[in-house]
């Protein structure tokens, strides 16, 4: 009991890092996947070239690869040396904005056409119809498994420690190495942590679906227990009907 209370400062300021590596890396990758996959839905050949090269080429490196990478060659190329968390961001958004890209890809193509038909007969713009038609039917399509890139991209972060991080996992390792507490007490506390920031992203991503469906007419279950378990077998969770 005295470890994990003197112990809980360190901890988390593990934390904290792993925190701010899941929402800044969830930003980038969210922001690449929007427009990637979205690159991929044109007509245009140049565009969709360039979606099918970046998420080949981002699914197909590995993420521990990307980060030694931006860590540790990239000065050799440019000159110039990232900053060690921005490294990581890189590394775990640019990685994980791949699979997004498919995501936003495969969404935007399950509207039904006739969506699409009826913006155009419209005179409604590409943008217009993307923004007001298309997008919030595959946004509510997508956000179940947004939701569990989210999750392994914060479960990725525990490899920052390789290029000098102190985030939750390297402080459970160092408590281990310096024998303050046993092995079992000390990655314990770690997977609880892991387990409970896990919890959170769940529950906000239903609340996001929630929304979604609520704004697509959709039936909600707006209970608190709701936010807890999976939807039941039937139940749309997105995609347009």
């Amino acid at each position: 009991m005295d470890f994990l209370i003197n112990s809980l400062p360190l901890y988390w300021e593990g934390a904290v890092l792993t925190i701010r590596l899941t929402v800044f890396g969830a930003a980038l990758a969210f922001v690449l996947a929007v427009v990637v996959g979205t690159l991929g839905t044109t007509r245009s050949r140049a565009a969709r070239a360039v979606a099918m090269v970046y998420t080949e080429v981002f699914r197909g490196v590995a993420a521990l690869v990307l980060l030694f990478w931006f860590g540790n060659s990239f000065q050799q190329i440019t000159g110039y040396q990232l900053e060690t968390e921005f490294a990581a961001i890189l590394a775990l958004g640019l990685n994980v904005g791949a699979y997004g890209a498919e995501v936003v890809r495969s969404s935007i193509n399950a509207v039904p056409r006739a969506q699409t038909e009826a913006a155009v007969a419209l005179n409604m713009t590409w943008w217009r119809r993307t923004r007001l038609v298309i997008f919030p039917q595959a946004w509510a399509q997508m956000l179940p498994t947004f939701g569990n890139l989210v999750i392994e991209l914060m479960k990725a972060s525990a490899i920052v420690s390789l290029i000098g991080l102190t985030d939750l996992t390297k402080v459970a390792d160092d408590f281990r190495a310096s024998a303050v507490a046993d092995t079992f007490t000390v990655y314990s506390v770690a997977l609880v942590g892991y387990f409970l920031f896990a919890q959170v992203l769940i529950v906000l991503v239903r609340l996001l679906e929630r929304r979604a469906n609520r704004k697509l007419g959709r039936p909600t279950d707006d209970s608190l227990l709701g936010l807890l378990r999976p939807p039941s077998i039937g139940t749309t969770t997105g995609g347009a009907r």
